[in-house]
């Protein structure tokens, strides 16, 4: 079953996702995290549209995309991301909003092609200093997930029902049980599991790919407690995690020019467009604003 919003477009011979709204510009795209798709930030994209064109979308091989290999590298998400806004007719410049994951596929894009990226928002974004600046318990090489067996998928998806029911509240009822089945589903979680698989290679790739426009930029970082991180990390390895976040997303920002760096201390990892939706739309605000100057 296919979403009650958006449509498929042919990129290359495939089918991928898009839903957009609004009109005006730059345009904000949003590029999900791994285990996420582009109608979970539905909530943000709405309140986008009123003063902007906006664009939810999934990758190539998750969500309602086509199905392919997973993981890929973030050159080709990068351009199979151009081909599908192109498809759409959603015109250049963007503003890039992306979270977690998408972060890499997100700067992959601006190094790419600097000349069509406005602004960019890194909600808890991936960044290829990680290392760097984090415990080396909680280095890349040292934190892969490997990928669940059927016992833990059926355990996972129990516990997942209700966290996605709770943070998919405000989403139309019709759209809202049909992410909350797909997200529970142990296809969407090898999915999940799969596209983040290759961490250390896109560290490695953004490293070598050159330096990003001189753009606005924005680094949200969330310092609330995933529910998931009590079960598996000590509570010293989750102020570490915290500490390091810190000082990463400084780095971050601090990499251009025109950088930012944001806290918010009651916001989660995984639910920052749900826990705070106001100060994510604030930052786009922010962006769109400096882009015009």
């Amino acid at each position: 079953m296919t979403p009650p919003v958006g449509q498929l477009y042919d990129v290359a011979g495939r089918r991928l996702f898009l839903h957009r709204s609004g009109s005006g510009g730059p345009s904000v795209v949003f590029l999900p995290g791994a285990s996420a798709v582009g109608l979970d930030y539905l909530n943000i994209h709405d309140r986008v549209a009123e003063f902007t064109m906006s664009v939810l979308y999934d990758r190539g091989g998750t969500g309602w995309s086509d199905r392919m290999p997973l993981p890929r590298t973030a050159s080709e998400t990068a351009t199979e991301l151009r081909d599908l806004l192109r498809a759409a007719g959603v015109p250049a410049p963007y503003v890039l909003v992306a979270h977690s994951l998408g972060a890499a596929h997100a700067r992959r894009f601006a190094q790419l092609f600097p000349g069509e990226v406005a602004g960019l928002l890194l909600v808890e974004s991936f960044y290829e200093d990680w290392d760097v600046h984090m415990p080396e318990h909680l280095h890349l090489e040292r934190t892969r997930q490997p990928e669940p067996g059927r016992l833990q998928l059926w355990f996972i998806s129990r516990l997942a029902r209700g966290f996605y029911r709770r943070i998919l509240a405000g989403w139309p009822a019709e759209l809202r049980d049909l992410l909350v089945e797909r997200h529970v589903s142990p296809e969407w979680w090898r999915i999940g599991v799969q596209e983040r698989s290759n961490l250390p290679q896109l560290r490695d790739e953004l490293r070598d790919g050159g330096p990003l426009p001189d753009v606005p930029l924005i680094a949200l970082t969330a310092l609330g407690e995933d529910p998931g991180l009590k079960l598996f990390m000590s509570k010293k390895s989750r102020r570490d995690l915290n500490d390091g976040k810190r000082r990463l997303y400084d780095a971050l920002a601090g990499s251009v020019p025109r950088g930012e760096h944001r806290t918010l201390d009651d916001a989660r990892h995984s639910t920052v467009h749900t826990d705070r939706p106001d100060a994510v739309v604030q930052a786009i605000r922010d962006l769109l604003d400096r882009a015009a100057k």
